[in-house]
């Protein structure tokens, strides 16, 4: 029997050497090729790991997955630049998933209540985003 020791290699670097943490960026490669499951067990587990107590640990791990996929698939989205924005002003890299997260969630949220609103979330999330600053995040989440 063959073995392809390079496949091995990228499947016991996606299994076993990721895991989660907030504080640092993940492989983009690596994190992307996750399936979307694991990545969303993974940030679940980050969080229980470092003592979060929340309400929706789903939920909120969900809002982390869709930034870190955002930060990973880079200058498609304004989420990297923002995220580097947000980290020169000061907040840690978890303060400033999390601030991005909350912007994505209060649009996601909008669109399940006016359903019928057909403005262009895209370019509210890009608006939104440049808007957002560590000290108005700050105040928000105090």
């Amino acid at each position: 029997m063959i073995y392809n020791f390079r496949n091995f290699g990228r499947w016991a670097a996606r299994e076993f050497a990721m895991q989660y943490d907030a504080t640092e960026r993940p492989d983009p490669e690596i994190w992307l090729e996750l399936d979307e499951t694991k990545r969303i067990d993974l940030v679940i587990d980050y969080h229980r790991h470092i003592g979060a107590q929340l309400e929706t640990p789903e939920l909120h791990a969900v809002a982390h997955v869709v930034v870190e996929n955002q930060v990973a698939l880079g200058e498609v989205t304004p989420v990297p630049e923002t995220l580097e924005r947000l980290l020169d002003e000061g907040l840690d890299r978890h303060e400033a998933v999390h601030a991005i997260g909350s912007v994505l969630m209060e649009i996601m949220l909008d669109m399940v209540d006016k359903p019928e609103d057909e403005s262009d979330i895209n370019a509210r999330y890009k608006r939104e985003l440049a808007l957002l600053t560590a000290a108005d995040w700050r105040s928000q989440s105090k």
